[in-house]
């Protein structure tokens, strides 16, 4: 899988992101992917669980 225009990779999550969300939606239903550095590697992210719990509740 590469970065695209309608993949996006990110090393962590920030708020800015709920703008690409938006704009995502609008389009194609792209996809953002949380914890891979921009070579495509997996890093993870440590404070993953509290990210799956607040995320889906902020986006409306």
């Amino acid at each position: 899988m590469i970065e695209k225009q309608n993949i996006e990779w990110k090393l962590s999550w920030r708020d800015e992101y709920f703008e690409y969300i938006s704009a995502f939606a609008n389009a194609d239903g792209d996809k953002i992917y949380i914890g891979i550095n921009d070579k495509g590697e997996i890093i993870g992210i440590s404070d993953y669980e509290k990210i799956l719990v607040n995320l889906p509740n902020r986006i409306y």
